[in-house]
């Protein structure tokens, strides 16, 4: 694993509409960048949207701005072809289209003339993408018998794909499996065993290793933390500035996944208007006291983790996207985000 050292990434989304200007910006700034998603831009740029027009049976109304997987007659036809493309390996007809990923291609041609070390990609992941899209009835296509290896396939294939458009322009790449779902991971809404989603995760991330990337999962709220750790993830995304103390819960499973190589990007900075009742310093030394929280709960425990340990395994990014909040605020987060990973580097 190398070293990250509280290198500075981002989640994704952002309130601009054109973000030329901001997807430079970044580019030169964050130890990091990851191209932008523009949810305010169009429909089709919608975090979940933007990842469905390989899907058998999508139907996406912009006017009513509404996808969903239609399960009608002629859904057998589109499942036979959606297959037939997997068997083929045919990565290509997986990739992001320009009319709903803007950001990518925009992210491809900067990086180009830039060669950072680290560049970032993202992806919804099959859980959260089929709790959310439902078919015609409103039911979650995740519960559809037919969706979820659907789901987990078109996710391997983008991520590949993405990969693939990378890798020429930044040799050294970071997918990041979105699963703000999670959250909601064993409560009376959400019917999903674990062996369930630690499979079909599993296999993304294999997807993803496969391509000679890192795999990333981001979740923007509290979940069972051991289940993630317990997945072959190479770096976990936690809301750091809400939940950083329900980490502490898991020492076992945290101990296993730093013994593995596995880094946490901390989602430290605030993603809303709590950004300007903080300051680079506050929010380093609101890292820095978790950190030794979680160690300290860890020993009481009689399982040794040590804060340096996360020194060389942290990243720092905003707690979630920026994509509801508004261009000022998304910005003054952009700028503590880079302020405070300065600090903790150099500390």
């Amino acid at each position: 694993m190398p070293n990250f050292n509280f290198l500075t990434t981002h989640v994704g989304s952002t309130p601009h509409i054109d973000a030329r200007a901001l997807n430079e910006h970044l580019i030169n700034q964050l130890d990091i960048p990851a191209w932008l998603q523009l949810p305010r831009r169009s429909f089709r740029e919608n975090i979940y949207t933007q990842f469905a027009p390989s899907l058998p049976g999508l139907q996406v109304d912009e006017i009513r701005e509404k996808a969903v997987v239609h399960i009608g007659p002629d859904f057998d036809e589109g499942l036979a072809a959606f297959y037939e493309l997997i068997i083929a390996d045919d990565v290509e007809k997986f990739g992001l289209k320009e009319d709903f990923a803007q950001g990518f291609f925009l992210f491809t041609d900067t990086l180009s003339r830039h060669a950072p070390t680290w560049c970032k990609g993202q992806v919804m992941g099959p859980i959260s993408f089929g709790l959310t899209i439902t078919d015609q009835n409103l039911r979650a296509c995740l519960y559809n018998e037919a969706m979820p290896d659907v789901l987990v396939k078109n996710t391997s294939m983008n991520a590949r794909w993405q990969i693939n458009q990378l890798k020429p322009v930044c040799e050294n790449v970071i997918m990041f499996i979105d699963e703000p779902y999670m959250a909601s991971f064993g409560s009376a809404f959400v019917s999903l065993s674990r062996e369930d989603a630690i499979s079909w995760m599993g296999e993304v991330y294999d997807a993803v290793h496969a391509e000679g990337a890192l795999a990333g999962t981001h979740c923007c709220g509290n979940t069972d933390w051991g289940l993630l750790l317990n997945t072959k993830v190479d770096i976990l995304n936690l809301d750091a500035l809400n939940f950083i103390e329900n980490l502490a819960l898991y020492p076992v499973e945290l101990r296993n996944f730093l013994d593995r190589s596995g880094s946490v990007c901390w989602g430290l900075i605030p993603n809303d208007e709590r950004i300007y009742n903080e300051t680079a310093l506050t929010l380093a030394d609101r890292l820095r006291a978790g950190i030794k929280l979680i160690c300290e709960k860890a020993a009481a425990r009689g399982v040794i983790i040590k804060p340096e340990e996360f020194f060389t395994r942290s990243l720092i990014a905003p707690a979630c996207g920026l994509g509801s909040t508004n261009i000022p605020t998304a910005e003054k987060v952009y700028e503590v985000l880079q302020e405070t990973g300065k600090i903790l580097q150099n500390s």
